[in-house]
């Protein structure tokens, strides 16, 4: 599988393309603007994509799907839990940007895990980790030893949890629980700034450390 990466918007999503190499079929996570580049991207990789798997539904990581999905097919792909969130998209790109963006597009299916997500000979273990957007997704390739993790993990830091439909204490469990049960090895594909590891977070994110946890389940409780 080929791995293609592009930084866009004005909020600097990292946007992956995620080409097989037999077919050229295609996924794309996060198209979070400038649709045009993205397109631009898809034609020299010669793909066809047939599915936009989001991670989750905040604006910045969806403004540039209904152009995407137009232009290419692809199935709008997103966790049922993040309807409310896309529906706020509009609202939140008008504050945060001054643009005008709606109607939201429609979803085409409904992730969750479980469901079988596989490209080519790659199969994509779907794992949910709310906290920072409800239906929040990551998408695992076991086989390539790395995870595409949206905003619920950075380098040195967690997605934020004052937006609605954030939960700081379920963040951080569902980090623990979904994240850091992989091997330290396992390369994270977050979904702003540079890439980082499992066992990198593990061992340097402060923000997951037993002392955090403890202190998130009892704010919980």
């Amino acid at each position: 599988m080929q791995i293609h990466h592009l930084v866009v918007g004005a909020l600097q999503v990292n946007c992956f393309l995620l080409v097989d190499e037999a077919s050229h079929e295609a996924y794309l996570i996060d198209p979070g603007d400038n649709a045009g580049l993205i397109l631009k991207l898809v034609e020299r990789s010669g793909a066809h994509v047939t599915r936009i798997i989001n991670t989750h539904a905040h604006f910045d990581h969806v403004l540039a799907v209904p152009e995407v999905r137009a232009a290419t097919g692809a199935g709008f792909h997103l966790h049922r839990d993040e309807l409310p969130v896309l529906g706020w998209a509009g609202e939140a790109a008008a504050a945060w940007l001054g643009r005008t963006w709606g109607p939201p597009p429609p979803v085409d299916v409904y992730l969750a895990p479980g469901d079988d997500l596989r490209l080519g000979t790659t199969a994509l273990e779907i794992r949910h980790v709310p906290g920072h957007s409800p239906g929040s997704l990551i998408y695992i390739n076991h086989a390539g030893r790395r995870a595409w993790v949206g905003d619920t993990v950075f380098a040195g830091g967690i997605g934020r949890t004052d937006f609605p439909g954030c939960s700081f204490p379920q963040l951080i469990e569902a980090i623990h629980t979904q994240i850091l049960t992989l091997p330290d090895d396992y390369a994270l594909y977050p979904g702003h700034g540079p890439f980082t590891t499992v066992g990198r977070e593990r061992k340097t994110n402060t923000y997951l450390s037993d002392a955090v946890r403890a202190d998130a389940a009892e704010e919980n409780s």
